[in-house]
């Protein structure tokens, strides 16, 4: 058994393909379900990984990314707000990103001869680093092809000192998570068995992100829609690894200490005693939250306690897969229309609070009618001061309608 923390390869390895012929050189793992795993680099050192479905049509071998590209943008800088302690990134190369190309320029697609694009093979899900990231690419310590920082943050106790002009190098990863080679969708759309794949990718970065010098969180998530500032049509997510613990995270901290460790356990146990929950398996519970904020917002919780995706086992992971396609494609029934949303994998910390801190989905849309979006104005956006319009048990009840006019998800592989 192998460990490659620059590259998350862990487990047997194999070489396929050779770089002089068109081929890339492929480190190959088997993961759960039956999903390959296939590790190589892009032109400009950049982590790629395939993540072939199981029973897939692909063969074995991958091209080569054979553009030529400019050097990777220098790591961004982090501020310390000094009135709340938070830690601001300022990634100005992100200005220049693509916004909604149309098919023929898509980056996430398979590059053909007129698109240049990230991906060099067909592929039924893949993952790369982010060419204008947040984090990154520099770490802590050099691993691979990514570089020590300058001025890294010296673990969490620094990072929670407060004082003016205080800066810290921005070390961390951004990856894209390609649900499917085709150029419209979402999650929600993929098939069942494609679903599942996802998953065992958001469990194997996180492991291999986790393992990355100076890493605190690491955060799958997918935007949904333009409302929510998509600037890329092509299905897919996000993940970030933070060199800091989220001010979220820190609050529900807080929280845990002061209402007590088993808070996740008690939340789970009102939630399905109440009229709130919208679907529920062996495994997982979605509901509407007491306190929901968003006209749409619902809460996925495993039933036991899980930090993160490493910790699901395969039959929280199978379940999963058909479940959340329902809660998705419920949302989008909801006004017969694609629904903006982002979907949120919150997850234990790396190093603290994985004993009391339940991993779980977030999925908050901001449309309250079919034409309307609830916009955070004065109050909410200045005061962090929530005005809700809708009640949850209402909120629950038409979701719950909505999920039951949905078919259940096909067993097809796309």
């Amino acid at each position: 058994m192998e460990t490659d923390p620059a590259l998350g390869t862990t487990g047997a390895t194999a070489a396929t393909g050779a770089a002089g012929g068109g081929d890339a050189v492929l480190a190959v793992t088997t993961l759960g379900a039956g999903v390959v795993k296939r590790t190589t680099l892009l032109a400009d050192g950049r982590d790629l990984v395939y993540y072939d479905d199981p029973g897939t049509t692909l063969g074995p071998e991958r091209s080569v990314d054979a553009r030529t590209l400019d050097p990777r943008p220098d790591t961004a800088t982090m501020r310390q707000d000094v009135l709340t302690g938070d830690w601001i990134t300022f990634a100005t190369k992100r200005q220049t990103r693509v916004m909604m190309p149309g098919a023929d320029a898509d980056p996430l697609a398979p590059q053909t001869p007129t698109n240049p694009s990230e991906v060099p093979s067909r592929y039924d899900v893949a993952v790369f680093e982010n060419r204008s990231p947040s984090f990154g690419p520099a770490l802590a310590d050099a691993v691979g092809t990514a570089p020590a920082a300058v001025d890294p943050p010296q673990g969490l106790a620094d990072l929670e000192e407060i004082g003016l002009g205080r800066t810290r190098t921005s070390v961390g990863r951004c990856e894209v998570v390609c649900f499917s080679p085709e150029h419209a969708g979402s999650f929600g759309t993929q098939s069942v068995t494609r679903a599942r794949t996802v998953i065992e990718a958001w469990a194997d970065r996180t492991a291999a992100l986790s393992a990355l010098p100076g890493i605190e969180q690491v955060f799958p998530f997918e935007n949904r829609g333009e409302a929510i500032g998509v600037t890329l049509p092509h299905p897919h997510g996000q993940i970030y690894a933070y060199p800091y613990v989220t001010p979220r995270t820190q609050r529900l901290r807080e929280s845990i200490a002061r209402t007590g460790d088993d808070l996740f356990a008690r939340i789970l146990d009102a939630e399905q005693g109440s009229d709130r929950v919208v679907l529920q398996g062996e495994h997982w519970t979605a509901f509407v939250p007491f306190a929901a904020r968003w006209p749409l917002e619902v809460q996925l919780l495993p039933h036991r306690h899980v930090p993160d995706f490493t910790a699901l086992d395969d039959a929280e992971r199978d379940e999963l897969a058909p479940l959340y396609l329902r809660l998705l494609r419920g949302v989008d029934a909801l006004y017969a229309s694609p629904t903006p949303y982002i979907a949120a994998w919150h997850q234990a910390p790396v190093h603290v609070g994985r004993e009391t801190i339940r991993m779980r989905l977030e999925l908050t849309s901001p449309r309250r009618a079919a034409d309307k979006l609830k916009f955070l104005a004065g109050s909410e956006s200045a005061m962090s001061a929530w005005t809700a319009e809708i009640l949850p048990e209402d909120a629950a009840a038409r979701l719950r309608e909505a999920i039951a006019s949905v078919p259940l998800p096909a067993e097809e592989t796309r």
